[in-house]
């Protein structure tokens, strides 16, 4: 019987994939293997100018988490969407190159990418200027399908923003619809 209920969890647990949880020092994720993109993800604003330049950084894996890669982002519309920005964490040269982790990664659409989600971004670091600003961020995965790379793309990101007593909830389709508009049309909370 033992056996047999061994045997059945593996088998289970390798159809559902394995979750891992990480504490990668500037952010900790909730990260699934199968689909190959994180599921939860916590971090605390750390800077509010930036210091130090992105430029020529490139996204880097993991050896002991499946991760996406480059192959999930090529040739479509989805960019390599940081969940922790790395701007956040732009006054300390080694918290910026961390934010590359492709387990801060996630297939995020363009539009959403370079639009509502960037503002939001750029809010959040004004908000820390007043006070200290905690981050969760939370993607779902309804009727999503597999890239032909293995990569599972989100359906919606939820951003909620905590500076004391205030809270924000944000929630995002991962898809064109959100071009053009505002990141506070997307705002399904505050308290």
């Amino acid at each position: 019987m033992r056996l047999l209920l061994s045997l059945l969890l593996g088998f289970t647990g390798s159809l559902l994939g394995q979750i891992r949880f990480i504490d990668a020092g500037i952010f900790r994720v909730e990260y699934n293997e199968h689909y190959e993109q994180p599921q939860r993800l916590w971090y605390t604003v750390s800077c509010t100018e930036s210091l130090y330049s992105r430029s020529g950084l490139n996204f880097y894996g993991v050896d002991s988490v499946h991760t996406s890669n480059d192959a999930d982002y090529a040739n479509n519309v989805y960019d390599k969407g940081h969940l922790a920005p790395a701007a956040d964490f732009a006054c300390n040269e080694t918290a910026l190159r961390q934010t590359f982790s492709y387990l801060n990664c996630a297939l995020q659409h363009e539009s959403l990418n370079r639009g509502p989600w960037k503002a939001l971004e750029d809010h959040e670091r004004q908000l820390a200027q007043v006070a200290q600003v905690e981050v969760r961020v939370e993607l779902e995965f309804s009727n999503s399908q597999p890239l032909p790379t293995g990569a599972v793309v989100p359906s919606h990101f939820t951003k909620i923003l905590t500076q004391g007593d205030r809270v924000w909830r944000y929630r995002f389709p991962n898809d064109a619809s959100v071009k053009g508009r505002p990141y506070s049309s997307f705002l399904v909370g505050s308290d």
